[in-house]
């Protein structure tokens, strides 16, 4: 063998090591759904954060907290607009510290003051008065978006003088009540009221029994019929707003009683603290990733048991605590991570995920000093653009680095696919199959689209995962001169084709001519 010979070998040798296909079978089964979610499963947390909220020698929330965060900012409002509607969730850490001076009642009404010792996450209590309020709602018409409130749960209460975070007595909600007959008049919608931030099982800085916390919420759940008398307008009852704990949450949920509670919320952080290094191999790791399943899981069947009227909802979720992972969150390897937890949530019958947050911490879907969109926030308006509320069960027997979710299509007829490949160097094609056996047995037939497929495929600039630019069919997505969202477009693929999936990417495809019984 001459030495051009050798050469052209091990060209070709190191072509396929960097670069493989494999070949999977993905099937569908479309007779029936298998789960559904909320039409606005896509939800965003605004936090009550300061300027001087820090960790790791880090301060990244800036101006982005409820109290500083500049609501007439183009790019906000746009990115908010997009979603037609967005859900908002107003809450974090330190909405248990907020009071509302709805009367005028309160001197020297001041946002949090750091203070070291005496208060929860080392801030004094916030005071929120009408005007911030009234712009805070200006801002959720403007942009339409679909708000959800998170009240304090500990006002009226004081801590234990026995036990070391235990908060005692019964919630005080004269302060809500304000609250709401202000907003009452005003004509602000309300589309949900969600009591208390991780409170529940052990607490974070501060927890409740769980039936002192049930009959908290029959409390809020009177004063929600009370001031909204009109079934029709009344706004859902959220809680508890914290991490699973399953004998906390049985307790709670049996003891709640019937249709109190409309969504039962739970927080997401299993990728650990924002300072971990471990972070960025965590969110390419599918044995990692599916260990949440079972949390999410477990709530579904409590919810199953005890509160079978209501529904899940995840009301927070950064992956990593301490405002997010340092170098990964904004990144487009975060996106594994957060379209990956959509996926799972959706099959466990999850009504809403929350992301935390729109904008601050290193999690946030906007840059929190620019308002640019990172590489999530475009993950989640493609799935709240493509992805149906029926959820389909989906398989395949190929690498565990290939996760597939399917749902019936957004608005028009076909089903919706958003295929992630953890994958550095393997590439996917993917032949469909679609399942109408209910009984179990072999798919009935090998699935070829007459029309063509609208595909979404997301890849990272450079092929650097740690990149902050996100590529739409190998285009940037980059904000107009105008600043305006770019828009997202499919590119149009022949249905007879295999669906491929390149290494390090995700790929939402909708298949117009995929007649699943389930969507009909």
């Amino acid at each position: 063998m001459n030495f051009k010979s050798i050469t052209f070998f091990v060209v070709f040798l190191s072509c396929l090591l960097v670069s493989r296909a494999e070949k999977v079978e993905v099937v569908v089964e479309g007779a029936t759904p298998i789960a559904q979610t909320d039409e606005d499963f896509i939800c965003v947390t605004l936090d009550w954060w300061p300027t001087n909220k820090c960790d790791y020698d880090q301060c990244p929330w800036g101006q982005a907290g409820l109290f500083n965060l500049d609501l007439k900012n183009k790019i906000l409002e746009k990115a908010v607009k997009a979603f037609h509607p967005l859900r908002i969730r107003v809450g974090g850490s330190l909405q248990d510290q907020v009071v509302y001076n709805v009367r005028n009642n309160i001197e020297n009404c001041q946002p949090f003051q750091k203070q070291d010792k005496g208060f929860l996450f080392g801030f004094s209590i916030g005071c929120l008065d009408m005007k911030r309020w009234d712009e805070l709602n200006e801002f959720f018409n403007q942009t339409r978006a679909k708000v959800t409130f998170g009240l304090n749960a500990l006002i009226g209460r004081k801590e234990s003088e026995t036990e070391k975070t235990l908060w005692v007595g019964d919630w005080y909600s004269h302060n809500a009540r304000d609250l709401m007959s202000y907003t009452i008049s005003k004509g602000y919608k309300i589309d949900s009221y969600e009591l208390g931030n991780e409170l529940c099982g052990v607490g974070v800085s501060a927890r409740i029994e769980a039936k002192q916390y049930a009959k908290d919420m029959a409390t809020l759940k009177n004063l929600v019929k009370e001031m909204y008398p009109n079934p029709k307008t009344q706004p859902k009852v959220l809680g508890p707003g914290g991490f699973y704990d399953k004998k906390w949450f049985d307790t709670f949920l049996d003891a709640s009683g019937h249709d109190v509670i409309d969504g039962v919320t739970h927080h997401i952080y299993n990728l650990g603290p924002g300072n971990n290094p471990d972070v960025v191999r965590r969110v390419q790791d599918p044995f990692f990733l599916t260990q949440i399943a079972q949390t999410f899981k477990d709530v579904s069947n409590a919810i199953d048991k005890f509160t079978p009227w209501s529904g899940a909802w995840v009301s927070e979720s950064g992956g990593a605590y301490n405002s997010g992972g340092q170098l990964v969150s904004y990144t487009f390897a975060f996106g594994f991570w957060y379209l990956d937890q959509l996926g799972m949530t959706s099959v466990y019958n999850h009504k809403v995920y929350c992301r935390q947050a729109l904008t601050g911490g290193n999690y946030a879907l906007l840059n929190t000093t620019t308002f640019v969109p990172n590489p999530d926030y475009y993950g989640a308006l493609l799935w709240h653009r493509v992805m149906g509320s029926k959820v389909l069960s989906v398989m395949h027997k190929g690498s565990p680095y290939l996760r597939v979710y399917s749902h019936c299509a957004k608005k028009e007829p076909g089903v919706s696919f958003v295929f992630i490949n953890l994958s550095k160097n393997t590439s996917i094609e993917i032949d469909l199959f679609h399942d109408l056996n209910l009984n179990g047995g072999s798919p009935n037939f090998e699935f070829k689209g007459h029309k063509k497929r609208e595909e979404y495929h997301l890849t990272p600039k450079d092929g650097n995962i740690l990149s902050s630019i996100v590529l739409l069919n190998g285009t940037p997505l980059e904000l107009s001169d105008s600043l305006e969202i770019p828009e997202l477009k499919p590119k149009l693929v022949d249905g007879l084709k295999p669906i491929s999936i390149v290494a390090h990417s995700i790929a939402f495809v909708t298949i117009r001519d995929f007649n699943a019984p389930a969507c009909s």
